[in-house]
């Protein structure tokens, strides 16, 4: 009897379409197919995995919409040069070079890295019309976008730093 055994490693899914315990080692490897995760597989994920992987602060960051206490983050004083990734998957999303002080208490960024590593929703919780930011790998809450920015792009991403990891230049 043939079933399907799905095993995460990493970022790719290996896919067993087989019964595994009763298959010769060259039946085995020949049945193996590699797929790269899409943005829907993580999106798609359940709270049991996210709850597993995630802090406690960022899964009610990310998973529930949650909002850091301002000027509480490890992030928002950081000067070092790098990139910003999502804390939950990875993803590139700003560059330190784009990061300013805001005064809001939340670490705040001009310009994202690429367009399509976030997706932006429109909110109007708390009786706010707001604009939030949004993973676009795995669907994580980052923050909001405001159209007060004091650069050329007139853009304030401000982003939990909790929803966030630093990979310093070196380390990119």
């Amino acid at each position: 009897m043939y079933h399907r055994n799905i095993v995460d490693v990493t970022r790719f899914k290996l896919s067993l379409p087989c019964d595994v315990e009763h298959v010769s080692s060259f039946r085995f490897l020949s049945r193996i197919r590699y797929t790269k995760w899409t943005m829907s597989d993580l999106k798609q994920k359940s709270d049991s995995y996210w709850k597993e992987k995630l802090t406690l602060e960022q899964y009610k960051t990310l998973r529930e919409k949650g909002t850091d206490i301002p000027f509480t983050g490890s992030l928002l004083r950081n000067k070092e040069s790098g990139i910003y990734t999502c804390a939950a998957c990875g993803t590139p999303l700003f560059a330190s070079d784009t990061k300013f002080d805001s005064g809001s208490g939340w670490p705040s960024f001009s310009d994202v890295l690429e367009k399509g590593n976030i997706e932006l929703k429109e909110d109007h919780t708390g009786g706010m019309n707001r604009t939030e930011v949004v993973c676009a790998t795995c669907g994580g809450h980052l923050g909001h976008v405001f159209n007060d920015g004091p650069t050329s792009t007139g853009q304030r991403y401000c982003i939990n730093g909790t929803a966030l990891n630093f990979k310093s230049r070196g380390n990119t």
